[in-house]
């Protein structure tokens, strides 16, 4: 079977001029290309299966744009997909009319927001989408909120809590993306879908909307440590922070969550969530680990045994000296800095449960969470 000697004749003058991009409609059996002056479109006309043909159209691309006719190498979807395509062949992947081609270009290092704008012409889909949206160039573009209002659209139909999480947070990046009254929505229903609230505390953890008030009776404490904040002291920046409107909203959103996460994943990425909120006061060169690991570390750190140890040791004595009456925050810092999969180890490496039963299962490891969180919005361990 040959190429129409019309569809030929068509294909070359498309590839001969400025086209930006290639996308190819099998079920409409047409080609359309994007070009400068607009949209091309060719209605092939096979003349045996639609399946043979289409692969003969590819083979005419390829052998043009790349000087090969194997077309692109659909085995090398998983290196491309780590954004290993080189930035100088970006260009040329856009016409092949491959959509494992757009992946690549997509998940680039070299992605600017042109091509981006051709990507999204070629292969419109959340996967796409939501992989531009972690360009920059992307976010800060007029692309950026097109991008943004798709997902939205898509977001009902996703069925994978993880992916659901990923997508709040990438259209809740800043500068905004979305409206304040659509970001509103958002947080409306986040009440009854913990995976929008993990997207919120990954996203903006703290400019959460509808914020609690400031943790009432630690007035005296901040101000025994306010010159310390002027020294740039980590742990008093961060009991500051986590005493504030924002702390106390962020540390109650929190707690929701892990009531109800739907499964283990929304459990490690709330775990993430938390431990990057606390990153300024985890101790250099201290791991992840299981949680009695954590907490006896945690109370170890606490103590003043005479060793200055390293300035980051020292910053928290000096926290301590201070403020005795902040210990129990400050472990409660500690532990929740360093929050990893570790912490959940023994569990999940024995279960793939999600739901009630591995809430159940995880109790062991959520109650002292639970306190730890409750210690810091001022209800004590209880």
């Amino acid at each position: 079977m040959e190429l129409s000697r019309e569809d030929a004749l068509r294909l070359n003058v498309l590839l001969a001029g400025e086209v930006h991009a290639i996308r190819i409609d099998e079920s409409a059996m047409t080609v359309y290309g994007l070009c400068e002056r607009g949209e091309a479109q060719i209605k092939l006309k096979p003349s045996g299966r639609n399946d043979h043909y289409l692969r003969l159209v590819r083979e005419t691309i390829s052998g043009h744009v790349l000087g090969s006719p194997g077309g692109y190498p659909v085995y090398l979807k998983r290196w491309t997909r780590m954004g290993q395509a080189r930035d100088e062949s970006l260009t040329q992947l856009l016409k092949l009319g491959e959509p494992e081609a757009v992946s690549a270009v997509v998940h680039a290092r070299g992605l600017t927001e042109i091509l981006a704008r051709h990507a999204w012409w070629a292969e419109p889909s959340a996967e796409n989408a939501r992989s531009m949206l972690r360009r920059t160039a992307v976010v800060n573009s007029t692309l950026g909120p097109v991008l943004a209002e798709y997902l939205l659209d898509y977001l009902p139909f996703e069925t994978e809590p993880s992916t659901t999480v990923e997508t709040v947070r990438l259209v809740l990046q800043q500068p905004p993306l979305i409206s304040p009254e659509v970001r509103h929505g958002i947080w409306n229903k986040a009440k009854h879908k913990t995976t929008y609230q993990v997207g919120f505390l990954l996203a903006c953890p703290d400019d959460l909307p509808q914020p609690r008030g400031p943790r009432p009776g630690v007035q005296p404490s901040a101000a025994r440590i306010e010159p310390l904040l002027a020294a740039s002291n980590p742990f008093a920046q961060q009991l500051v922070r986590v005493w504030s409107a924002s702390g106390q909203s962020f540390l109650y959103a929190a707690e929701q969550v892990l009531r109800k996460p739907a499964d283990q994943d929304i459990v490690l990425l709330l775990f993430q969530a938390i431990a990057s909120y606390f990153q300024s006061v985890r101790m250099d060169d201290e791991p992840e680990a299981d949680m009695e690991t954590l907490m006896r570390q945690a109370a170890r750190f606490c103590v003043d045994d005479g060793d200055i140890g390293t300035k980051q040791q020292a910053a928290l004595r000096q926290v301590l000296q201070c403020c005795p009456e902040c210990r129990a925050d400050l472990e409660g810092m500690l532990v929740l800095a360093r929050l990893g999969y570790p912490a959940v180890r023994p569990v999940f490496s024995r279960t793939t449960a999600i739901g009630s039963l591995m809430r159940r299962k995880l109790e062991s490891v959520t109650c002292h969470l639970f306190a730890y969180l409750r210690q810091l919005q001022g209800q004590g361990g209880s």
